[in-house]
């Protein structure tokens, strides 16, 4: 009797994940022609072509994520946040202050811009 008897499985995923965040990319420091300022940095977010869909961003929290070789807190990932706070040129690029200067291996590499905290 117990052995006809099926588990019912509740796997009505019909959706998939919502992600949370845009994904951008670090293409530098914020710079002049002489000085450059380690501590902003300059970011691009995909799907973000103009000044006014940059508006969107601003006051967003952003994270850039790396994996280190020794183990802190029990995870090898590590994390430095920041902050965009304005944008940057006429073709929807960002600028992003974190708490500690990206390092020169991050510029090409992946940051998350949250969507939170919101304004809509």
């Amino acid at each position: 009797m117990k052995s006809q008897i099926k588990k019912k499985s509740f796997n009505n995923k019909t959706t998939e994940p919502i992600r949370l965040y845009s994904k951008a990319i670090v293409t530098g420091y914020k710079r002049s022609k002489v000085n450059q300022t380690p501590s902003i940095s300059l970011l691009k977010i995909e799907g973000v072509k103009t000044k006014e869909d940059a508006k969107f961003y601003l006051g967003k929290r952003c994270a850039y994520i790396y994996k280190a070789k020794t183990i802190k807190n029990g995870t090898k990932f590590r994390v430095i946040q920041g902050l965009i706070r304005r944008s940057y040129g006429n073709s929807g690029a960002v600028c992003a202050k974190f708490r500690k200067a990206l390092p020169p291996s991050s510029f090409g590499g992946r940051v998350r811009v949250f969507l939170f905290p919101s304004n809509i």
